[in-house]
């Protein structure tokens, strides 16, 4: 490899890495970086081999492959302007191996202060839900569409959701389970690329990526209406006759 070839691998690398980090992450696996540097200093490697291999490898590599590597690329997320005045970050509990996710708007703040997804009043009663449908908390999943809290409970913003969701994309291919059940308009808008409300959407069962996906009534919504339980009750129900035919 001559010195020009040299210098246009070099900033081949330099630029990919540069978007890498746009995109937030901002760390390599070390077998990742010798391999690409013994390959690249093999004798006849060509700018063309060396460039198709760091962009193929990084791709594969760099996949979370549980939810502890997603915590990891979050790291201290300062993707969006929520970052300003958040006490933690609001991943996700629960079963990794979850057969149904359960997937809220955004942290309030209870859950600010926790870290934990659902532990206020409304995760109160989200785990009544789920008692009642025969589950237990820790068998299922649960987590947010954003997981920092917006100011005062406000409703998150579009670039909000965008810097987040392909955290929560991931959490949901690791865990790949049987149903996501979406709660509230904007957990059911994002996953389902829809400007529909939850009023026209719950009740009937989407696909997201392959997945059954239920949207129905976020439980902050019922405790401010609690006539409406009895609807979120029909897709529990709804839900429970998909889990048991899976069972079957």
């Amino acid at each position: 490899m001559n010195r020009m070839d040299y210098q246009e691998t070099v900033n081949n690398i330099k630029n990919y890495l540069t978007y890498l980090k746009e995109i937030g992450i901002n760390e390599l696996p070390v077998s990742l970086n010798t391999k690409l540097i013994a390959k690249s200093s093999e004798p006849g490697a060509s700018v063309g081999q060396v460039s198709r291999l760091s962009e193929n490898k990084l791709s594969a590599d760099i996949k979370p492959k549980t939810l502890e590597d997603v915590k990891r690329m979050i790291g201290d997320c300062k993707r969006c302007r929520l970052h300003q005045k958040r006490k933690n970050i609001v991943f996700g509990s629960g079963n990794e191996k979850a057969e149904i996710v359960f997937v809220g708007e955004a942290p309030g703040g209870d859950e600010d202060i926790q870290g934990k997804p659902f532990v206020g009043k409304a995760g109160q009663l989200l785990t009544k839900i789920i008692e009642a449908m025969e589950l237990k908390r820790e068998g299922v999943y649960i987590a947010n569409i954003i997981k920092c809290r917006p100011p005062n409970n406000r409703d998150p913003l579009e670039d909000e959701i965008s810097a987040c969701e392909p955290f929560l994309k991931e959490q949901l291919r690791i865990i790949n389970p049987k149903i996501i059940c979406t709660l509230g308009t904007f957990a059911a808008q994002t996953l389902l690329k829809t400007k529909e409300k939850i009023t026209s959407l719950r009740g009937k069962f989407y696909t997201y990526e392959g997945i059954k996906l239920m949207p129905t009534f976020h439980p902050a919504y019922l405790l401010r209406n609690p006539n409406d339980k009895k609807y979120t009750w029909e897709d529990m129900q709804k839900i429970m006759e998909e889990y048991k035919h899976h069972k079957i």
